[in-house]
């Protein structure tokens, strides 16, 4: 009954791997994982991008007015349709509930800039009411989108 050491064969799992005949390891690098995972991602983003725009169709007065820059926060839009109807994003919103639900938004939120879309059809009035509701529910930076192409008042409107 004597103890002794058995030496494993083969390195026991440790040290280098031999390749099998006596080849040397592939060296050259399989980009086709590479690829099919790109073309995955191309098309999904392809599918998303036109998703991502606000969906509420109005048709927007035209003025000569440049475009605002953009923020790294998405844009919280308040869209006004023909008929006067109140959406935030793409959801109607009831005038009584309107500023609740933007000070909720507003405390959610690091920016305070907010963009309004009014279709043309719109009293004066209408606008200005909804106007004053975003202030009241906490957005003071309100940008008024329009379309471009409109009157630029000096003379060569177009």
């Amino acid at each position: 009954m004597g103890a002794g050491v058995m030496k494993a064969r083969g390195g026991g799992g440790r040290g280098r791997r031999r390749s099998r005949g006596g080849q040397p390891p592939m060296s050259e690098i399989n980009v086709t994982p590479f690829v099919d995972v790109m073309m995955v991602l191309l098309i999904i983003f392809m599918v998303a991008a036109p998703l991502s725009v606000v969906g509420v169709p109005v048709d927007l007065p035209r003025t000569a007015a440049t475009a605002l820059a953009g923020d790294e926060e998405e844009p919280l839009t308040v869209t006004i349709t023909a008929q006067g109807i109140v959406m935030i994003q793409e959801t109607e919103v009831p005038p009584a509930d309107l500023v609740t639900r933007l000070r909720g938004i507003a405390a959610e939120r690091t920016s305070n800039k907010i963009f309004l879309r009014a279709d043309g059809a719109n009293a004066w009035n209408r606008v200005a009411e909804v106007m004053g509701a975003l202030n009241a529910g906490g957005f003071s930076d309100i940008g008024l989108v329009t379309d471009i192409g409109g009157p630029t008042f000096d003379g060569a409107d177009g």
